[in-house]
């Protein structure tokens, strides 16, 4: 019934935002140099890795210039990237990742292998049980981590010690408790989140 929901919202979705994503698409490309999206591989259901889809935000190889995770005022970030991730607009290419089976609309959001080594044994078979969404609660409770890190002295280090493990009791959480129910309330805070 999920992958039925999942799918049916994909191509409904994917129809209504097409004009969406070729405006995107031009202007990262007239912002600066570089391809239109930005590939990522992050760690799976059963722990199959997968390469996600976002548009790209950063300068090419932004990767090599700093941390795999985003802080506020981040150098490596465009123009037209700020206001992607500002709206969320980077997140929308997933739905191809839920098209193929990949994602869900909602889910454990998928981490590089770097901080899944972080999670205990009981919270990879947890959390890898399921296919990782586009959205989730701690989506919403850390919609602003950017933000949060900006003023850290170390943003890895706060990420992985203070970040990460309230991120991992939301996946669990959610894990536990999901229902199709849980998923459409789920994506309705987001949207309204984002509207906000």
């Amino acid at each position: 019934m999920k992958r039925l929901f999942d799918i049916l919202c994909v191509l409904g979705g994917l129809l209504i935002l097409s004009p969406i994503f070729i405006v995107i698409a031009v202007l990262i490309k007239i912002d600066s140099k570089g391809p239109v999206y930005f590939r990522q591989e992050r760690v799976g259901m059963n722990g199959v890795l997968f390469r996600i889809f976002k548009f790209r935000t950063m300068v090419v190889d932004a990767e090599k210039l700093g941390l795999k995770i985003t802080v506020g005022g981040d150098a490596r970030i465009t123009n037209v990237g700020f206001f992607l991730r500002k709206y969320k607009l980077d997140e929308l290419p997933q739905l191809f990742n839920v098209l193929f089976g990949e994602m869900s609309l909602v889910g454990p959001r998928p981490e590089v292998s770097e901080y899944v080594a972080y999670y205990s044994e009981d919270e990879r078979k947890i959390i890898q049980s399921v296919r990782p969404g586009i959205t989730d609660l701690a989506s919403l409770e850390f919609r602003d981590e950017n933000e949060m890190l900006r003023d850290a002295v170390n943003p890895k280090d706060v990420y992985i010690h203070e970040i990460l493990p309230k991120k991992i009791a939301y996946y669990i959480e959610y894990v536990t408790r999901q229902n199709l129910l849980l998923d459409i309330k789920i994506i309705l805070r987001t949207l309204a989140a984002i509207v906000r």
